[in-house]
């Protein structure tokens, strides 16, 4: 597999603590200059930053937005247009150049890249496989469903499913909220992992020993 954009079913469920043990895991037991790593488009400021900071890898963001809104929001606020040539280009270079491309998707499947086209649209026209962050929350069944829904319409390749655990959540109450085998009966995919609560989500150490036991993990 040459590239695997991280995607969820909404904002802040948790592709930014994925995609930093991912890569932390493969700075600690693979070649860290093989691997790049991309923000497709960046709004305000957050997580190109966060990962120049804790890892050793090649990160950037092709296009990069101060107001942190959907980028058709922030473009029209700021006077500017979504030049996803631009975004391609910076894609195509990594994946010229690295034997591995970690791409960090924006809010959910269907959040909006621009006016005609969402996160799934970029997905599916440019061939990435994705997988997909489900936060354990009330109402996490449904949200599945929808942007499964949504992937098989646009014809995402959709690897399978990350739970994330935002709060600390007792083994009963995860499988009240997110019970495994209805999600993947309701949705025809494999759950590739359950990553645990962290207290502190910038933990090299720990993310990279949570990396190493996601099922995921053996895909790459």
């Amino acid at each position: 597999m040459k590239n695997l954009m991280v995607s969820g079913t909404d904002t802040e469920v948790g592709k930014t603590v994925l995609t930093t043990a991912i890569a932390a895991y493969w700075q600690k037991y693979r070649k860290p200059e093989s691997l790049g790593l991309i923000k497709l488009i960046q709004t305000g400021v957050g997580d190109i930053e966060l990962y120049d900071r804790l890892l050793s890898v090649e990160a950037k963001s092709p296009l990069v937005f101060q107001t942190p809104v959907a980028p058709p929001v922030a473009a029209a606020k700021e006077g500017r247009t979504i030049e996803l040539a631009k975004v391609w280009q910076g894609l195509n270079d990594l994946q010229q150049r690295k034997d591995f491309v970690l791409i960090e998707a924006l809010g959910g499947l269907g959040s909006p890249v621009t006016g005609e086209l969402t996160v799934a649209d970029l997905a599916a026209q440019w061939r990435l496989n994705v997988v997909l962050v489900v936060p354990v929350r009330l109402g996490a069944i449904a949200a599945t469903v929808a942007n499964v829904a949504l992937a098989s319409q646009t014809k995402v390749h959709l690897k399978g499913i990350i739970l994330n655990c935002t709060q600390p959540e007792t083994e009963a109450k995860l499988n009240d909220l997110t019970p495994i085998e209805l999600i993947e009966s309701l949705t025809n995919l494999p759950v590739l992992g359950i990553f645990p609560y962290l207290a502190d989500p910038t933990d090299l150490e720990k993310l990279t020993q949570i990396a190493s036991n996601l099922t995921l993990i053996d895909c790459l």
